[in-house]
């Protein structure tokens, strides 16, 4: 709003007029704060802006905003918690991946049937526990005796913090040890890591790119959970989407 400070409404676009409204409304303080179709009425671009801007200070201020909209697509991006109404009355109350993959009703799942679920779910919605990981200071032997036991023939190695360090395989470890070599040696350092946050349709691009399964971190780098192809595809099936189902499965 710099350079406008002295300007009427009439002279504002409607976005900074928006602006105005939110900042005036946010000077008193409020514990909550009510927005009635704020963005309704302005153009896609501006509408996307004040929507970023919105949530850039609900984190900011930690404010409660119970945010009315006719936009479903605007309620999944903004709302932490969202109710969906019908004749006055509540038909589900949730988080945007309760109302999307269990819709509480017929009304509920047909109000939802267009929603772009690749936009929606994450990384987080979708995978899987890391077990077993083994610990770099565990050695190759232990590594060996757990990929073993669990029947897989590759391991995520992780620090004493469980930050994530690398990918070992069966093939590498038992080469490694006859060699004389240690687990730092021969992890693998470059391989499919994403973080918590990251949309299910930029997973699908990942995966496209590897036959690895996708390591996924939370802000500290440590692993909190994998991503494998069959995790993708279950998810991808409840959007109905065959397209992107037969990408993933070629």
């Amino acid at each position: 709003m710099k350079g406008h400070e002295f300007s009427k409404p009439s002279q504002l676009s409607g976005g900074m007029q928006q602006r105005v409204g939110l900042a005036r409304a946010l000077a008193t303080d409020p514990e909550i704060l009510l927005m009635d179709e704020a963005f309704s009425a302005l153009d896609p671009l501006i509408r996307s802006e004040m929507q970023d801007e919105l949530l850039e200070l609900e984190e900011k201020m930690q404010k409660t905003i119970v945010f009315v909209s006719h936009d479903l697509d605007e309620a999944l991006k903004l709302g932490d918690r969202i109710a969906l109404m019908k004749d006055g009355e509540i038909a589900q109350i949730g988080t945007a991946e309760e109302i999307l993959t269990n819709p509480a009703n017929d009304y509920v799942s047909k109000f939802v049937a267009g929603v772009d679920k690749t936009k929606i779910l994450t990384a987080e919605n979708v995978m899987k526990r890391p077990d077993p990981v083994v610990s770099l200071k565990s050695g190759l032997q232990v590594a060996l005796k757990l990929m073993e036991k669990h029947g897989i023939s590759s391991i995520y190695v992780v620090d004493k913090a469980k930050r994530l360090q690398g990918f070992l395989k069966v093939d590498d470890a038992v080469r490694a040890q006859k060699a004389g070599k240690t687990m730092e040696d021969v992890i693998i350092k470059e391989f499919p890591k994403t973080t918590v946050d990251t949309p299910l349709q930029d997973l699908i691009s990942i995966r496209a790119e590897t036959d690895q399964p996708i390591a996924i971190v939370n802000e500290n780098d440590k692993l909190v959970g994998v991503v494998v192809r069959g995790s993708i595809l279950a998810a991808l099936k409840t959007t109905e989407d065959e397209e992107q189902v037969e990408e993933v499965e070629q």
